[in-house]
């Protein structure tokens, strides 16, 4: 039997009660759809020990931490002080989720932008991807993340992207990542597929946002980094590639961005 070609769940949150008692299957059946690793997303620090748990549990899977924008107004400043020192640990591999959510918490913009910016910092002095979150705040996001860029240039990829050509165009030139969760692979989301498909398909990455946003055949039910790979097969469709060379394509955006991954691989 051929082997399924292998990828990368980028952003998934397995420390959410939906995956509670069932994480061995849930890791299990990612390996089975040729999902290989994944990167779970701690978006409040008093949640830290449970995610860091987790990576030290199963081999593929790796973290990140930062301050979710729609929990700033109830989390503690986080200074970038604390976020560097969180990468020391060896599969501690990104900064974030962070960034700008007007849709649910414009009250808090001003506290968000500040959260950003520490982000930001801790991303440029770690060289690990800042991991963004952008929703209904383009003009802001483009100023803020250009202006960082300014400052000092940092890798960083635009998560679950599904914002306006003029932020996607904006990261492209910054050097940034695009990734693709099932929203991309909803029937009504062309005018996002087309906004992918302007992009160089070395700059995309697949993620689910699990436990959020199930792609189809499985939309309105509970998403898991195994459904990575029906966004996956979309995205080879929306750049005109077959599959396995979309997903190989994938892996190699991941393994340069997240290169502490491969790092860490290589030396277990």
């Amino acid at each position: 039997m051929t082997a399924l070609p292998e990828i990368t769940d980028s952003h998934c949150h397995l420390d959410f009660p939906d995956f509670e008692g069932q994480l061995d299957e849930i890791v299990a059946n990612a390996a089975a759809a040729g999902v290989t690793r994944m990167v779970t997303i701690c978006t409040k620090f008093h949640n830290l020990p449970k995610v860091q748990a987790l990576a030290e549990t199963y081999e593929a899977v790796f973290y990140a931490a930062g301050v979710h924008p729609m929990s700033v107004g109830e989390h503690r400043p986080v200074s970038t002080e604390e976020l560097v020192e969180l990468a020391k640990h060896p599969k501690f591999v990104g900064i974030g989720e962070t960034g700008l959510d007007y849709h649910y918490t414009a009250e808090t913009a001003e506290a968000q932008k500040d959260s950003l910016r520490r982000h930001i910092d801790a991303a440029r002095e770690t060289n690990l991807p800042l991991i963004i979150h952008a929703r209904a705040a383009d003009e802001d996001m483009i100023e803020i993340l250009s202006e960082g860029h300014r400052n000092g240039a940092y890798p960083c990829v635009l998560h679950c992207f599904s914002s306006g050509p003029e932020l996607a165009r904006v990261a492209i030139d910054l050097g940034f990542y695009l990734s693709m969760s099932g929203i991309a692979a909803f029937p009504k989301s062309q005018e996002l597929r087309d906004i992918f498909a302007a992009a160089p398909v070395d700059r995309i990455l697949v993620e689910t946002d699990s436990p959020y946003l199930a792609p189809p055949p499985h939309r309105g039910k509970r998403n898991e980094p195994a459904y990575t790979a029906f966004t996956a097969r979309k995205g080879a469709e929306v750049f005109g590639m077959d599959y396995p060379a979309f997903a190989a394509q994938t892996q190699k955006n991941f393994e340069r961005l997240f290169s502490k991954v491969v790092a860490y691989e290589a030396a277990a």
